[in-house]
């Protein structure tokens, strides 16, 4: 299916850690993990408002003729703030001496090479956007975020977080925010944010499972698992699986995510709890995906695929719409067969209406 052409409504600045959780680490009791978690929070703000106060986004050089192939280049911000940073790494270059910039490069590209040979699209646009990242962002940067035109990733505090080029579904989650961005542009509040956040959660686990040639039944369904210090009493960011168990820590908390309507969180926090509750419609994926086997980007990410491609969705599409339309693609696409069945199920296991 071709995507329609979509201004975004709203300027994009998509984190893979939720504020709730840094503003939680920035009154621990550990100065160092406090400070970082302060630093992490004020550079996401002023990040947060420069994309406020800049609607305009970079235009990408045309396709070069050819196969669809990425195009990636990776930049060092050394430990400062200005983007996109010294370019240390670009397409076709051998690997540098730096595992950071390595791990961003293949990142990108595992991520182009899901979209492609999966569902046949060429980058996050489906018109070969060049994909460009930055490493080594601010002092202590405990995050990673897509600002509407490139990745960034922090060190993070060797305290909390490690390398946030560790997880390849970090890259994936982030990277899938700009495909969003180019797809159905769902706003970042409330349900449509929490669809925003599933969804790359989604294909971030699918890039890592397909980098992995794991199938639906091998596959951890944890996003961010290695991101945190082995000390932590956690094993990652979110779990598709089990929402509401990546972790519960003394300095972290617990997570809080629902996997189930009955447990929806109504806050005005988070963009409306974008972070927290899309673990109800990744819970619901993991359960269609589990339902069929096999591996996971074909049939139920195909599904997803194509209701994000297909045009049915509003910049304010809720959870109820959402499923709907994951149940009509899967029928568009497959029929009466078992891929329905397992959609209908997942979401009603879920609590979300589908009609």
């Amino acid at each position: 299916m071709t995507s329609p052409a979509y201004e975004p409504a709203h300027p994009v600045f998509c984190t893979i850690v939720p504020p709730y959780l840094l503003e939680h680490l920035a009154q621990s009791d550990n100065p160092a993990v406090a400070a970082a978690a302060r630093r992490t929070l004020v550079a996401d703000a002023a990040n947060r408002t420069g994309r406020a106060l800049s609607r305009s986004a970079t235009p990408s050089a045309a396709r070069p003729a050819g196969p669809a192939r990425p195009r990636r280049t990776i930049h060092d911000a050394q430990g400062a703030t200005a983007l996109p940073g010294v370019t240390v790494r670009e397409e076709g270059q051998e690997a540098t001496g730096d595992a950071t910039v390595n791990r961003a490069y293949a990142g990108l590209g595992a991520t182009f090479d899901l979209l492609l040979k999966a569902f046949g699209r060429d980058s996050i646009d489906g018109a070969g956007l060049p994909l460009i990242a930055t490493v080594h962002y601010d002092r202590n940067y405990g995050n990673a975020f897509w600002n509407g035109e490139q990745m960034v990733f922090g060190d993070g505090d060797d305290e909390i977080f490690l390398d946030f080029t560790l997880p390849v579904d970090v890259i994936g989650h982030e990277l899938t925010h700009g495909f969003t961005q180019y797809t159905a542009n769902l706003e970042y509040f409330s349900q449509s944010g929490a669809l925003n956040e599933s969804v790359s959660d989604v294909f971030g686990s699918l890039v890592k499972q397909y980098t992995r040639g794991q199938s639906a039944d091998q596959a951890d369904w944890l996003i961010g698992e290695g991101l945190f210090h082995p000390n932590v009493e956690g094993t990652a960011l979110r779990s598709m699986k089990a929402p509401g168990t990546a972790y519960d820590d003394d300095v972290l908390g617990k997570d809080p995510q629902p996997g189930h309507m009955d447990d929806y969180v109504r806050t005005s926090r988070d963009n409306g709890g974008v972070h927290i509750n899309s673990g109800i419609p990744n819970h619901a994926f993991y359960l269609a995906a589990t339902e069929l086997g096999g591996r996971a980007w074909e049939r139920p990410g195909q599904i997803w695929y194509d209701v994000m491609t297909g045009g049915a969705l509003t910049p304010e599409t809720r959870f109820s719409e959402f499923a709907a339309a994951t149940v009509a693609a899967a029928k568009a696409r497959y029929g009466d067969g078992p891929e329905i069945q397992a959609v209908l199920k997942a979401w009603a296991a879920v609590g979300v209406p589908t009609d």
